[in-house]
């Protein structure tokens, strides 16, 4: 059932540590010294049992939890008041006995009994306030500032672990750029004769001192394990920050359907995260809600799907899970991760080494907009213009500015994306090669949104006076017939500039003010002209509303029946890859180069809303006769389903090949060999 190899030496798993496993658990243990008896019914036995059942290959394992407890002996912390017996000693060799590797976890931003110690060492905001929690009466934990002496006591403890145990690797939770007014940053900037109300130089301050934790991180570890894979988790990775990524040796994705992501995040962050050139994890839960929760489950299909996913986006795979204070397993959560965790394994040979193919580059908004430490501006036009990709069936990366864009047929600006000198220069490059742009809303206009610095055939007039206003396309669309439709999201005011009007802009009567309104939401069109809605030229094409951001908050298909016609226009027969699969299924492309073969991968469930706002996945319907079309350089020996190896015949006529996949339960990869 478990066809692990179990006799791999240390050296030999040292060897290959850099390169990440495929079925992670990310095991959560943070437990009050209320609770005693901690660990008690721990067995090696018990604890090798679970994670075959569960088909588990690298499990991380609790060094320190946010409660701030040691579950080890420790000189550097504390060992839990409840523990008598070195549990993560106890774990790791358990692990390593059957070939499952341990990163080691550390709660690096939180530590609750050293916040009532030490409270100085909190961050706080301008107020004197804490967070997470505001006060010390309210139930919950406390960050800390890395500018304090917290940062030596917390190295100690990484110093600690890495020299007595084996890990295979270091997960520091909690940890970003923070702002923080606490009296230590506060003397840093006055001693450095600055002003606390400086906001520029306390975020340089702030970006100083994260810089230097992951530097005192990587120096403490490499002391007795020179390279040692080490994630600093945020919860995000921000786009546009590579400087940030590149202070991790590998990336994990908090995505948990459930727990407020959703399942549009985890495409999104991956399309992104597959560009920096670093292995990453697709990092879910098997809670029907979120981390924290004792006794909630998914359905095994969502596991399936949420596995399926990342696999097919090049992301291995983690779920997290809950270990009981007594230190027993949940044979029920291994059971359930062992239905998606025996797929993956099944599949692994087809989705090591792989890279990604993409037709379609998207300029993240966030990425051209990290004006702020945290870097989410923005980001629902990101989230928009992921959504219409995925249910266009269009193979995509989303981008930084520092991405080479000669890969890409067509590169979209959604929405936010105004133009300096440089990313002129980067796209001025791309359009002379041939490339194709489509703008939208502000996007192509300079960085005081005065003029289009991009030549798309119009000039720019002013932001549009009426919100919301209507589109008349003056194409067929494929679902209704040609009228005037309402476009929510605010828009610019333009005139052709030697381009060509593919659909005009018409006029409310009026806003919606006090003492002019009309029915129950907005005015109806006039029939007046407004100028062009939707133009085209050499360059590419430009939309003149915020169309992504309104997709992501309204959903209107013609915002996508717009979109994928230009798209589809800018292509110009070029798309990759063409299928019938539904709305709500996934197709992506992989190859694997050293194997001579591409990877067709095919998904299909249709999440639910059900409580207040959680997705579910319950019930997967099976496809039939699924027909897919791929425009790939390659002369085709065999086309076969994996992993049942079942062949299926196909016809090619130059580089189109095409073939129809007979049946999709939830997953399918149909391997191309060449």
């Amino acid at each position: 059932m478990f066809n692990q190899n179990y006799n791999v030496s240390k050296k030999e798993r040292g060897n290959i540590m850099n390169d990440l496993r495929f079925r992670q658990v990310h095991l959560d243990f943070h437990t009050s010294e209320k609770i005693g008896g901690i660990g008690k019914d721990f067995s090696k036995e018990q604890f090798q049992k679970a994670l075959k059942l569960g088909h588990v290959d690298s499990i991380t394992v609790f060094s320190k939890c946010h409660h701030g407890w040691a579950y080890h002996p420790s000189e550097a912390n504390e060992i839990h008041p409840g523990l008598d017996f070195d549990l993560l000693k106890e774990q790791i060799e358990a692990a390593h006995e059957i070939n499952v590797r341990t990163p080691v976890y550390i709660s690096a931003g939180l530590d609750e009994k050293m916040a009532r110690r030490h409270p100085e060492w909190l961050i706080r905001d301008k107020d004197e306030k804490t967070n997470w929690v505001p006060d010390f009466m309210t139930p919950g934990y406390h960050q800390f500032c890395f500018n304090s002496p917290y940062l030596d006591y917390l190295i100690e403890q990484v110093e600690e672990v890495v020299k007595n145990y084996d890990a295979d690797g270091l997960f520091m939770d909690i940890v970003g750029v923070r702002k923080c007014y606490c009296q230590n940053c506060v003397t840093s900037i006055l001693e450095q004769g600055m002003s606390p109300f400086d906001s520029d130089a306390m975020a340089a301050l702030w970006e100083k001192t994260y810089k230097n934790y992951t530097k005192r991180v990587r120096e403490a570890t490499d002391k007795y394990k020179p390279g040692l894979n080490i994630f600093h988790n945020g919860g995000h990775i921000i786009r546009g920050r590579r400087d940030l990524a590149g202070m991790n040796t590998h990336l994990e994705l908090e995505s948990l359907p459930t727990g407020g992501w959703g399942y549009d995040h985890f495409p999104l962050s991956a399309r992104y995260a597959d560009t920096l050139g670093m292995q990453f994890l697709g990092m879910t839960g098997k809670f029907h809600t979120s981390w924290g929760e004792f006794g909630g489950f998914k359905h095994p299909n969502a596991l399936r799907y949420e596995a399926a996913l990342s696999i097919a986006n090049n992301a291995r795979c983690s779920i997290g899970d809950q270990l009981h204070p007594e230190g027993i397993m949940d044979e029920a959560t291994y059971a359930l991760m062992g239905k998606a965790y025996k797929e993956v394994e099944d599949k692994e040979k087809w989705c090591k080494d792989a890279s990604y193919i993409a037709d379609i580059a998207v300029i993240s908004t966030e990425a051209v907009n990290v004006s702020d430490i945290s870097g989410r501006k923005t980001s629902k036009t990101d989230a928009g213009a992921v959504r219409i990709l995925l249910e266009g069936k269009y193979l995509f990366n989303v981008v930084d500015c520092e991405e080479d864009l000669s890969k890409y047929k067509v590169l979209i600006l959604p929405d936010y994306v105004r133009i300096d000198k440089k990313i002129k220069e980067k796209l001025v490059k791309f359009l002379n090669a041939g490339g194709k742009i489509l703008a939208t809303g502000e996007s192509g206009l300079d960085i005081n949104g005065e003029k289009f610095e991009l030549d798309l055939g119009v000039g720019f007039i002013s932001e549009n006076p009426y919100n919301p206003d209507y589109f008349r396309p003056s194409f067929e669309l494929k679902s209704f017939e040609n009228t005037s439709f309402i476009f929510y999201s605010k828009g610019q005011k333009i005139g052709l500039k030697g381009g060509k009007e593919l659909g005009k802009r018409e006029d409310p009567y009026f806003n919606r003010e006090v003492f002019n309104f009309c029915s129950h939401r907005h005015t109806p069109s006039s029939g007046n002209y407004g100028g062009p809605g939707m133009v085209e030229n050499e360059n590419g094409i430009y939309i003149a509303w915020n169309v992504f951001e309104d997709y992501a908050v309204k959903g209107s298909l013609i915002l996508k029946e717009v979109v994928t016609y230009a798209l589809d226009r800018l292509l110009e027969g070029k798309k990759t890859i063409e299928t019938n699969l539904p709305a709500q299924g996934i197709i992506a492309l992989n190859r694997q180069k050293n194997k001579d073969r591409y990877v067709t991968h095919l998904l299909y469930a249709a999440p639910v809303k059900r409580g207040e706002g959680i997705e579910i996945i319950e019930d997967i319907n099976p496809l039939y006769n699924i027909d897919v079309k791929l425009n790939i350089p390659v002369k085709a020996k065999k086309l076969y389903l994996a992993p049942s190896m079942q062949e299926i015949s196909f016809k090619q006529d130059g580089n189109l090949i095409e073939y129809t996949v007979p049946e999709i339960e939830c997953h399918q990869m149909v391997v191309i060999d060449y």
